[in-house]
């Protein structure tokens, strides 16, 4: 019986294994899942991150669409201010965060609101600090495994 039990086991994961859409759809869950935690983290810590309830749904809501203008928008945008980017020694990378967090702000109207410009500038280094702790640190290990 342990034996089938093994069998089982090894099947469920060789075909993900061989399964890279599958793989891939794992990873945008985690990162979905990790960065909708981040934001309610930060939530609990910014007065100026004002999310309308249920803040569960907004926030998925707010990290779909932040995922969206990630992977669309802003290699466009780090490839037009590569050479700003290079001045500042990568700092300008956080004023594009901001622009990105405040491009969702004004999409999702008043389900998400972030007050203080200021604020949202020290959020998205935060936010960029915290989305490297949990991509590179924590998801990246756990996806390695699941694929070897």
């Amino acid at each position: 019986m342990a034996n089938t039990k093994k069998k089982k086991k090894e099947t469920i994961v060789e075909k993900t294994k061989s399964n890279p859409i599958l793989n891939k759809i794992y990873e945008i869950l985690l990162y979905l899942f990790s960065y909708t935690v981040t934001l309610l983290i930060l939530q609990l810590f910014f007065k100026s991150i004002e999310i309308a309830e249920p803040k569960i749904l907004f926030s998925i809501i707010a990290v779909v669409i932040i995922y969206i203008l990630n992977q669309v928008v802003r290699p466009i945008l780090v490839t037009i201010t590569m050479p700003i980017t290079g001045i500042t020694f990568g700092l300008f990378y956080f004023v594009i965060n901001t622009f990105l967090l405040k491009l969702t702000d004004l999409m999702m109207f008043d389900k998400l609101d972030f007050t203080n410009i200021w604020i949202l500038f020290l959020i998205s280094i935060l936010l960029s600090i915290l989305r490297f702790v949990i991509e590179d640190v924590i998801l990246k290990p756990i996806i390695k495994k699941v694929v070897k």
